[in-house]
């Protein structure tokens, strides 16, 4: 079989400890990074770029901050969208406020801004766990929206709360074309998902797992409860910050707050449950399924139609994929709890072992 490495030898510790110990995974990587940078602003059409991809690494952005709060650090959130917010809007203020900045330092200091917020709402958990955490960071969704909604500094007091974001200009070049959002999305994407991978990797991504298997324990081991929890609300805020920074800038082109609904605090939530907790990839899985998986239903709904003469109504359509959707959440909270991420792990464990995999 072509997964299998004999033959591929560790001759230092920094070989061993590489991030695709593999050679297989290496080129795998290599290729799939060509193609998103390459391929797929060549082939892809307005639609495929600006509708589906751009708003898909936004959401796996998104979930990957959320995923680091919850699947590894172990600390439950439903403020996501509300993070998401303070991103986009800080964004839309910094570059409006201070043009001289450009265009990346108003992304960074709004994930800061975020951060910040999060921190703050991170707060409680230094008491609470659990269910109590989660309605606490509920709070943050709430006081978010109604302190964007009510305060006219935020939306430079439009009338409508609605407001157009500015242009993404970088060194001179206006990023204004489906591929152009396409390609900056994907680069702040694999940079922060690169981050992410080695923070997982380091002391401190070891210390927010420690805390999520077991908190007890990792304070008698010298774990400093306050500053790992708060760090993990601090780098996740951070994330979705700047995902909502793009999706402001990249996918939607305007600024509002029923962008941030608790609805997307929710479906970013599925993302993960779906994609697999405590997983890098998974977070890209879960947002590619929750993307992708409401186009599949309409074309299979159209098909059905052209081929049996039978017309299902967009309603019943749309009801389906929510039903669909619990139903897989139901699904793998109790076959496979890591999600799509564990599946895929398994699959290559059979493959390193065939023709005897267990």
């Amino acid at each position: 079989m072509l997964y299998r490495e004999a033959g591929q030898f560790k001759s230092s510790y920094a070989e061993d400890q590489q991030i695709f110990p593999i050679r297989q995974d290496r080129i795998a990587m290599g290729v799939l990074l060509a193609v998103a940078f390459v391929v797929l602003p060549l082939a892809g059409n307005e639609y495929w770029l600006s509708a589906i991809l751009t708003p898909l690494l936004i959401f796996a952005l998104a979930a990957l901050g959320l995923n680091i709060l919850t699947g590894y650090a172990g600390q439950l959130s439903l403020g996501t969208a509300a993070f998401m917010a303070v991103g986009a809007f800080m964004a839309y203020n910094f570059v409006l406020r201070m043009p001289w900045l450009g265009i990346l330092p108003s992304f960074i200091l709004a994930g800061l801004c975020a951060a910040a917020v999060g921190v703050v709402f991170g707060l409680p958990s230094l008491r609470i766990k659990g269910f109590y955490l989660a309605v606490a960071t509920l709070a943050c969704q709430f006081f978010v929206l109604w302190a964007i909604q009510r305060i006219g500094w935020f939306t430079n007091y439009s009338s409508s709360g609605v407001i157009t974001a500015q242009q993404v200009v970088i060194l001179g070049v206006p990023f204004d074309t489906p591929a152009r959002k396409y390609l900056f999305t994907l680069t702040v994407v694999a940079l922060m998902a690169l981050a992410a991978k080695n923070l997982m990797r380091s002391e401190t991504g070891r210390a927010f797992m420690a805390v999520r298997d077991m908190d007890v324990a990792a304070s008698v081991i010298g774990i400093p409860m306050m500053k790992t929890k708060l760090l993990a609300f601090a780098i996740s805020s951070f994330y979705c910050g700047v995902a909502g920074a793009l999706h402001a800038f990249a996918y939607l082109g305007t600024v509002e707050p029923e962008a941030y609904s608790l609805e997307l605090s929710f479906n970013i939530l599925f993302m993960i449950v779906i994609g697999g907790a405590g997983s890098i990839l998974g977070s890209f899985l879960g947002a590619a399924f929750i993307t992708l998986f409401p186009i599949f239903l309409n074309l299979a709904s159209d098909w059905l139609q052209n081929v049996t003469g039978i017309e299902i109504q967009h309603a019943v359509v749309s009801n389906l994929r929510v039903i669909i959707f619990g139903a897989l959440i139901i699904f793998f909270l109790i076959v496979e709890p890591l999600g799509l991420a564990r599946l895929w792990q398994i699959t290559k464990e059979k493959l390193r072992l065939w023709p005897f995999p267990h």
